[in-house]
Protein backbone atom coordinates (compact mmCIF):
# COMPACT_ATOMS: atom_id res chain seq x y z
CA UNK A 1 0.00 0.00 0.00
CA UNK A 2 1.46 3.67 -0.73
CA UNK A 3 2.76 5.52 1.96
CA UNK A 4 1.06 8.62 -0.01
CA UNK A 5 -0.18 11.21 2.74
CA UNK A 6 -3.15 13.41 2.43
CA UNK A 7 -4.37 16.23 3.65
CA UNK A 8 -7.40 16.12 5.57
CA UNK A 9 -9.98 18.55 5.59
CA UNK A 10 -13.67 19.33 6.45
CA UNK A 11 -16.37 18.17 4.16
CA UNK A 12 -19.34 20.88 4.17
CA UNK A 13 -22.35 20.03 2.37
CA UNK A 14 -22.95 21.09 -1.12
CA UNK A 15 -22.20 25.09 -0.79
CA UNK A 16 -25.27 26.77 -2.34
CA UNK A 17 -24.26 30.42 -1.41
CA UNK A 18 -23.35 31.70 -5.07
CA UNK A 19 -27.30 30.66 -5.91
CA UNK A 20 -28.53 32.01 -2.67
CA UNK A 21 -26.95 35.30 -3.46
CA UNK A 22 -29.44 35.45 -6.53
CA UNK A 23 -32.00 37.97 -5.51
CA UNK A 24 -35.36 36.33 -4.47
CA UNK A 25 -33.98 32.86 -4.45
CA UNK A 26 -33.77 32.86 -0.70
CA UNK A 27 -37.38 33.85 -0.10
CA UNK A 28 -38.70 31.23 -3.09
CA UNK A 29 -37.14 28.52 -1.33
CA UNK A 30 -39.06 29.40 1.93
CA UNK A 31 -41.79 29.84 -0.10
CA UNK A 32 -41.21 26.23 -1.24
CA UNK A 33 -41.24 24.36 2.25
CA UNK A 34 -45.09 25.08 3.22
CA UNK A 35 -45.83 23.65 -0.62
CA UNK A 36 -44.15 20.76 -0.14
CA UNK A 37 -45.65 19.64 2.94
CA UNK A 38 -49.04 20.12 1.37
CA UNK A 39 -48.23 18.40 -1.66
CA UNK A 40 -48.17 15.72 0.52
CA UNK A 41 -50.73 16.11 2.49
CA UNK A 42 -53.50 13.46 2.58
CA UNK A 43 -55.32 13.66 5.65
CA UNK A 44 -54.30 10.75 7.15
CA UNK A 45 -52.00 11.37 10.26
CA UNK A 46 -50.29 8.35 10.15
CA UNK A 47 -49.11 8.69 5.90
CA UNK A 48 -48.85 12.70 6.42
CA UNK A 49 -46.10 11.62 9.45
CA UNK A 50 -44.16 9.24 7.40
CA UNK A 51 -44.52 11.30 4.15
CA UNK A 52 -42.89 14.36 6.13
CA UNK A 53 -40.65 13.10 7.94
CA UNK A 54 -37.42 13.82 5.35
CA UNK A 55 -38.98 17.01 4.69
CA UNK A 56 -38.60 18.18 8.12
CA UNK A 57 -35.38 16.76 8.84
CA UNK A 58 -34.20 19.16 6.49
CA UNK A 59 -31.71 19.00 3.23
CA UNK A 60 -29.64 21.58 1.08
CA UNK A 61 -33.18 21.20 -1.29
CA UNK A 62 -30.27 21.02 -4.06
CA UNK A 63 -32.89 20.38 -6.98
CA UNK A 64 -35.50 22.54 -6.42
CA UNK A 65 -32.87 25.49 -5.96
CA UNK A 66 -31.69 24.55 -9.85
CA UNK A 67 -35.18 24.50 -10.55
CA UNK A 68 -35.80 28.11 -9.65
CA UNK A 69 -32.40 29.52 -10.30
CA UNK A 70 -33.09 28.13 -13.86
CA UNK A 71 -36.95 29.49 -14.24
CA UNK A 72 -36.36 33.08 -12.96
CA UNK A 73 -32.47 33.82 -13.13
CA UNK A 74 -32.80 35.26 -9.39
CA UNK A 75 -34.67 38.30 -11.69
CA UNK A 76 -38.07 37.80 -10.02
CA UNK A 77 -40.13 36.12 -7.48
CA UNK A 78 -40.86 32.62 -8.46
CA UNK A 79 -44.92 31.94 -10.56
CA UNK A 80 -46.68 29.13 -8.88
CA UNK A 81 -46.07 26.80 -11.79
CA UNK A 82 -42.48 27.04 -10.99
CA UNK A 83 -42.69 26.50 -7.28
CA UNK A 84 -44.76 23.09 -8.26
CA UNK A 85 -42.08 22.39 -10.74
CA UNK A 86 -39.55 22.71 -7.91
CA UNK A 87 -42.07 20.60 -5.17
CA UNK A 88 -42.26 17.99 -8.20
CA UNK A 89 -38.30 17.54 -8.85
CA UNK A 90 -37.72 17.43 -5.05
CA UNK A 91 -40.63 14.88 -4.28
CA UNK A 92 -38.94 12.73 -6.86
CA UNK A 93 -35.89 12.76 -5.02
CA UNK A 94 -37.68 12.40 -1.35
CA UNK A 95 -39.18 8.91 -2.99
CA UNK A 96 -35.38 7.75 -4.41
CA UNK A 97 -34.45 8.04 -0.91
CA UNK A 98 -36.95 6.38 0.92
CA UNK A 99 -36.48 3.61 -2.04
CA UNK A 100 -32.42 3.37 -1.96
CA UNK A 101 -32.67 3.33 2.14
CA UNK A 102 -35.16 0.34 2.07
CA UNK A 103 -32.36 -1.65 -0.27
CA UNK A 104 -29.54 -0.33 1.54
CA UNK A 105 -31.00 -0.86 4.96
CA UNK A 106 -29.67 2.14 5.82
CA UNK A 107 -30.75 2.82 9.79
CA UNK A 108 -29.50 7.09 9.49
CA UNK A 109 -30.89 9.85 6.67
CA UNK A 110 -29.97 13.32 7.54
CA UNK A 111 -28.68 12.79 10.56
CA UNK A 112 -31.84 11.44 11.56
CA UNK A 113 -33.12 7.88 11.37
CA UNK A 114 -34.41 6.47 7.87
CA UNK A 115 -38.08 6.18 7.40
CA UNK A 116 -37.52 2.71 6.83
CA UNK A 117 -35.90 2.35 10.42
CA UNK A 118 -38.56 4.67 11.87
CA UNK A 119 -41.75 3.07 10.58
CA UNK A 120 -40.53 -0.44 8.67
CA UNK A 121 -39.63 -1.26 5.27
CA UNK A 122 -43.22 -1.74 3.80
CA UNK A 123 -44.12 1.42 4.95
CA UNK A 124 -40.90 3.33 3.37
CA UNK A 125 -41.67 1.55 0.08
CA UNK A 126 -45.27 2.47 -0.28
CA UNK A 127 -44.74 6.18 1.09
CA UNK A 128 -41.99 6.77 -1.42
CA UNK A 129 -44.88 5.45 -4.08
CA UNK A 130 -47.10 7.77 -2.61
CA UNK A 131 -44.16 11.17 -3.19
CA UNK A 132 -43.82 9.71 -6.59
CA UNK A 133 -47.83 9.72 -7.24
CA UNK A 134 -48.06 13.25 -5.94
CA UNK A 135 -45.10 14.48 -8.69
CA UNK A 136 -46.44 13.03 -10.98
CA UNK A 137 -49.85 14.41 -10.58
CA UNK A 138 -48.13 17.72 -9.92
CA UNK A 139 -46.00 17.28 -13.41
CA UNK A 140 -49.19 16.37 -15.01
CA UNK A 141 -50.78 19.83 -14.10
CA UNK A 142 -47.93 21.94 -15.51
CA UNK A 143 -48.50 20.41 -19.42
CA UNK A 144 -47.48 17.36 -20.89
CA UNK A 145 -44.52 18.19 -22.15
CA UNK A 146 -43.13 18.44 -18.40
CA UNK A 147 -44.90 15.15 -17.30
CA UNK A 148 -43.41 13.13 -20.26
CA UNK A 149 -39.84 14.39 -19.19
CA UNK A 150 -40.78 13.31 -15.64
CA UNK A 151 -41.82 10.23 -16.59
CA UNK A 152 -38.88 9.47 -18.30
CA UNK A 153 -36.92 10.56 -15.83
CA UNK A 154 -38.40 8.22 -13.93
CA UNK A 155 -37.21 5.37 -16.12
CA UNK A 156 -33.21 6.42 -16.36
CA UNK A 157 -33.35 6.95 -12.44
CA UNK A 158 -34.66 2.86 -12.46
CA UNK A 159 -32.33 1.88 -15.08
CA UNK A 160 -29.61 3.28 -13.38
CA UNK A 161 -30.94 1.30 -10.40
CA UNK A 162 -30.80 -1.53 -11.57
CA UNK A 163 -27.09 -1.39 -13.49
CA UNK A 164 -25.52 -0.32 -10.13
CA UNK A 165 -27.44 -3.74 -8.38
CA UNK A 166 -26.13 -6.05 -11.41
CA UNK A 167 -22.83 -4.88 -10.56
CA UNK A 168 -22.90 -5.19 -6.89
CA UNK A 169 -19.55 -6.86 -5.52
CA UNK A 170 -18.25 -6.78 -9.17
CA UNK A 171 -14.59 -5.97 -9.23
CA UNK A 172 -14.70 -5.96 -12.79
CA UNK A 173 -17.08 -3.05 -13.20
CA UNK A 174 -15.29 -0.86 -15.78
CA UNK A 175 -15.12 2.93 -15.87
CA UNK A 176 -17.51 3.51 -18.64
CA UNK A 177 -20.16 1.52 -17.00
CA UNK A 178 -19.52 3.26 -13.58
CA UNK A 179 -20.15 6.90 -15.68
CA UNK A 180 -23.62 4.98 -17.32
CA UNK A 181 -24.77 4.25 -14.18
CA UNK A 182 -24.76 7.89 -12.33
CA UNK A 183 -25.67 9.33 -15.46
CA UNK A 184 -29.12 7.39 -14.67
CA UNK A 185 -28.80 7.29 -11.36
CA UNK A 186 -27.93 10.75 -10.02
CA UNK A 187 -26.95 13.23 -13.60
CA UNK A 188 -30.70 12.59 -14.69
CA UNK A 189 -32.74 14.07 -11.85
CA UNK A 190 -30.23 17.29 -11.58
CA UNK A 191 -30.62 17.86 -15.50
CA UNK A 192 -34.40 17.86 -14.96
CA UNK A 193 -34.51 19.70 -12.33
CA UNK A 194 -33.22 22.63 -14.63
CA UNK A 195 -34.83 21.76 -17.42
CA UNK A 196 -37.87 21.76 -15.48
CA UNK A 197 -36.87 25.36 -14.43
CA UNK A 198 -36.24 26.55 -17.97
CA UNK A 199 -39.49 25.32 -19.43
CA UNK A 200 -41.69 26.74 -16.46
CA UNK A 201 -40.16 29.68 -16.98
CA UNK A 202 -40.79 30.23 -20.93
CA UNK A 203 -37.19 30.20 -21.68
CA UNK A 204 -36.14 30.33 -25.04
CA UNK A 205 -35.03 26.74 -26.59
CA UNK A 206 -31.78 27.29 -26.72
CA UNK A 207 -31.52 28.13 -23.06
CA UNK A 208 -33.60 25.30 -21.78
CA UNK A 209 -31.03 23.07 -23.65
CA UNK A 210 -28.10 25.27 -22.14
CA UNK A 211 -29.18 24.44 -18.98
CA UNK A 212 -29.94 20.71 -19.33
CA UNK A 213 -26.58 20.29 -20.66
CA UNK A 214 -24.97 22.00 -16.97
CA UNK A 215 -27.63 19.92 -14.54
CA UNK A 216 -25.69 16.75 -16.37
CA UNK A 217 -22.93 17.74 -15.91
CA UNK A 218 -23.25 19.26 -12.18
CA UNK A 219 -25.00 15.99 -11.72
CA UNK A 220 -22.07 13.49 -12.60
CA UNK A 221 -19.78 16.00 -11.02
CA UNK A 222 -22.21 15.34 -7.72
CA UNK A 223 -22.03 11.88 -7.34
CA UNK A 224 -18.15 11.82 -8.17
CA UNK A 225 -17.87 13.99 -5.13
CA UNK A 226 -20.59 11.99 -3.11
CA UNK A 227 -18.21 8.97 -3.36
CA UNK A 228 -15.07 10.39 -2.90
CA UNK A 229 -16.72 11.54 0.44
CA UNK A 230 -17.57 7.95 1.14
CA UNK A 231 -13.93 7.08 1.14
CA UNK A 232 -11.88 9.77 3.12
CA UNK A 233 -15.35 11.69 5.30
CA UNK A 234 -16.84 10.58 9.16
CA UNK A 235 -20.04 9.59 9.69
CA UNK A 236 -20.93 12.89 10.90
CA UNK A 237 -19.51 14.65 8.29
CA UNK A 238 -22.02 12.71 6.11
CA UNK A 239 -25.16 12.22 8.27
CA UNK A 240 -24.67 8.08 7.19
CA UNK A 241 -22.34 5.61 7.74
CA UNK A 242 -19.22 6.44 6.14
CA UNK A 243 -17.71 3.37 3.14
CA UNK A 244 -21.21 2.00 2.93
CA UNK A 245 -21.05 1.91 -0.97
CA UNK A 246 -17.73 -0.04 -0.12
CA UNK A 247 -19.58 -2.65 2.35
CA UNK A 248 -22.13 -3.40 0.23
CA UNK A 249 -20.50 -3.79 -3.10
CA UNK A 250 -21.03 -0.72 -4.95
CA UNK A 251 -17.69 -0.20 -6.31
CA UNK A 252 -17.45 3.47 -7.33
CA UNK A 253 -15.16 5.32 -9.00
CA UNK A 254 -12.26 5.56 -6.82
CA UNK A 255 -12.58 2.20 -5.85
CA UNK A 256 -11.58 1.10 -9.21
CA UNK A 257 -9.09 3.33 -9.76
CA UNK A 258 -7.19 2.00 -7.10
CA UNK A 259 -7.92 -1.66 -7.93
CA UNK A 260 -6.07 -0.94 -11.14
CA UNK A 261 -3.48 1.53 -9.42
CA UNK A 262 -0.73 -1.38 -9.31
CA UNK A 263 0.51 -0.27 -5.77
CA UNK A 264 -2.52 -1.00 -3.75
CA UNK A 265 -4.33 -3.09 -6.23
CA UNK A 266 -3.35 -6.48 -4.45
CA UNK A 267 -4.03 -5.32 -1.54
CA UNK A 268 -7.46 -3.91 -2.04
CA UNK A 269 -8.53 -6.83 -4.28
CA UNK A 270 -9.00 -9.65 -2.34
CA UNK A 271 -11.16 -7.89 0.58
CA UNK A 272 -13.69 -7.01 -2.41
CA UNK A 273 -16.85 -9.58 -3.78
CA UNK A 274 -18.71 -9.70 -0.71
CA UNK A 275 -20.27 -7.77 2.39
CA UNK A 276 -17.34 -6.13 4.55
CA UNK A 277 -18.03 -5.90 8.57
CA UNK A 278 -16.60 -2.47 9.66
CA UNK A 279 -12.74 -3.65 10.27
CA UNK A 280 -12.71 -4.54 6.63
CA UNK A 281 -14.37 -1.60 5.17
CA UNK A 282 -12.27 0.56 7.34
CA UNK A 283 -8.91 -1.04 6.15
CA UNK A 284 -10.55 -0.75 2.37
CA UNK A 285 -11.21 2.62 2.54
CA UNK A 286 -7.74 3.49 4.13
CA UNK A 287 -6.47 1.54 1.29
CA UNK A 288 -8.05 3.65 -1.08
CA UNK A 289 -7.93 6.92 0.29
CA UNK A 290 -4.01 5.98 0.29
CA UNK A 291 -3.87 5.16 -3.30
CA UNK A 292 -4.21 7.90 -6.20
CA UNK A 293 -7.50 7.01 -6.85
CA UNK A 294 -8.37 10.44 -5.33
CA UNK A 295 -6.12 12.41 -6.97
CA UNK A 296 -7.25 10.65 -10.40
CA UNK A 297 -11.06 11.11 -9.32
CA UNK A 298 -10.49 14.72 -8.71
CA UNK A 299 -9.17 15.14 -11.49
CA UNK A 300 -12.12 13.58 -13.28
CA UNK A 301 -14.25 15.41 -11.70
CA UNK A 302 -12.34 18.47 -13.10
CA UNK A 303 -13.00 17.62 -16.85
CA UNK A 304 -17.19 17.76 -15.83
CA UNK A 305 -16.44 20.97 -14.18
CA UNK A 306 -14.86 22.32 -17.47
CA UNK A 307 -17.96 21.43 -19.49
CA UNK A 308 -20.75 22.78 -16.84
CA UNK A 309 -18.76 25.73 -17.12
CA UNK A 310 -19.26 26.19 -20.51
CA UNK A 311 -22.38 25.77 -20.19
CA UNK A 312 -22.93 28.26 -17.71
CA UNK A 313 -20.74 31.06 -19.53
CA UNK A 314 -22.90 31.13 -22.46
CA UNK A 315 -25.81 31.52 -20.71
CA UNK A 316 -27.65 35.02 -21.77
CA UNK A 317 -27.93 36.12 -18.22
CA UNK A 318 -24.44 36.68 -16.54
CA UNK A 319 -25.28 36.64 -13.00
CA UNK A 320 -27.38 33.42 -13.51
CA UNK A 321 -24.41 31.85 -15.25
CA UNK A 322 -21.88 32.80 -12.97
CA UNK A 323 -23.62 31.90 -9.87
CA UNK A 324 -23.89 28.51 -11.49
CA UNK A 325 -20.15 28.26 -12.41
CA UNK A 326 -19.38 28.98 -8.81
CA UNK A 327 -21.92 26.25 -7.99
CA UNK A 328 -20.22 23.77 -10.01
CA UNK A 329 -16.56 24.88 -8.70
CA UNK A 330 -17.07 24.57 -5.32
CA UNK A 331 -18.02 20.61 -5.60
CA UNK A 332 -14.63 19.72 -5.64
CA UNK A 333 -13.37 22.04 -3.18
CA UNK A 334 -12.36 21.00 0.11
CA UNK A 335 -12.06 17.41 -1.24
CA UNK A 336 -8.42 16.01 0.42
CA UNK A 337 -5.37 17.10 -1.30
CA UNK A 338 -1.93 14.87 -2.42
CA UNK A 339 0.71 16.41 0.20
Amino acid sequence: MSGRAVLRLSFPLVDTASLLSLPFLQDDLARLEPELRDAVSSGDQFLDEVTTHLIAAGGKRLRPCLALAAATGGRRPATADELQGAVAVELVHLASLYHDDVMDEALVRRNVESVNARFGNLVAIVAGDFLLARSAEIAASLGTEIAGLLANTLGLLCQGQVTEVRAAYSAERTEAEYLQTIEGKTAALMSTSCRIGAITGGLPRPEVEVLTDFGRCFGVLFQLRDDILDVVATDEELGKPAGQDLAEGIYTLPVLLALADPDTGPELRPLLGAPLDQPERDKARAIVAGSTAIDETVAAGHRFVEQALAAAHSLSEPSLGRALADLARSLLEGLPVSR
